[in-house]
């Protein structure tokens, strides 16, 4: 149980971006994003991490990756050493910057490892107070209500997708996208389905996120799916995988 009056951060890492939330009591009394392009100076996230970890003394902080460096494993798979070996398969890995991270998803007994910039992770362990670091496809895996047999989860952020195909409850795959169009989170989403074979009629559809930002993207698969819900839309205050 939380003590009253506790001083809560919540950070979110994503492609070129940094989300901040503290909260107190369980309410939100500050978000903010950054986001890098074409005009920003070049330490600009880890600058602005410096800047929140000073704002205030914090009680806990809670730390969710949704950077593309991972992979997914079946839960009790315990060979920790081989985390970066197995996550280069999907993307470059550089081991002196980065810091091999494990998540574990119970509900549906699988695990990620994935890693977190080794600057970034020191600058926030130096604080000296309770951390908790997660991977945003264990924290969305387990915000998913599941019922239906075949079913895709899609979570959307600023330039970056994360999307679950599931069927009969079992999670068939999880991919992580850096795009830079909502045409390219949509060629993604249906060339996965293909592949996986999925048929779209009887395929339920699941939108999580930033859906008003990525409206293109939601207008357009709605002309190609039959069954597509809109679960949580983010509003300022209300981000979904920081709340």
């Amino acid at each position: 149980m939380q003590e009253l009056n506790m001083n809560i951060l919540n950070l979110l890492f994503t492609k070129d971006g940094l989300t901040y939330q503290i909260a107190k009591n369980k309410s939100i009394v500050e978000e903010i994003s950054y986001f890098v392009n074409e005009e920003s100076p070049e330490n600009l996230i880890s600058d602005k991490l410096d800047e929140v970890l000073i704002k205030q003394r914090f009680d806990e902080i809670h730390v969710i990756s949704a950077l593309n460096h991972f992979t997914l494993m079946p839960e009790g798979f315990s060979q920790h050493e081989t985390g970066f070996d197995l996550i280069a398969f999907n993307a470059p890995i550089d081991k002196e910057k980065e810091e091999l991270m494990l998540s574990i998803n119970e509900k549906f007994k699988v695990q990620f490892y994935y890693t977190f910039p080794k600057n970034f992770y020191k600058k926030i362990k130096e604080l000296a107070v309770p951390v908790n670091f997660n991977f945003s496809g264990e924290k969305f895996l387990n915000s998913i209500h599941n019922k239906s047999n075949k079913e895709i989860h899609i979570n959307l952020y600023h330039n970056q997708c994360e999307f679950f195909a599931i069927d009969s409850k079992k999670v068939i795959l999880y991919n992580n996208l850096d795009v830079n169009s909502e045409v390219d989170f949509l060629y993604f989403i249906m060339f996965t389905l293909s592949k996986i074979g999925f048929g779209i009629n009887e395929t339920h559809f699941f939108a999580y996120g930033e859906t008003t930002e990525n409206e293109t993207f939601i207008s357009e698969l709605q002309k190609f799916v039959k069954n597509l819900k809109i679960v949580f839309d983010n509003i300022p205050n209300k981000n979904f995988i920081l709340n």
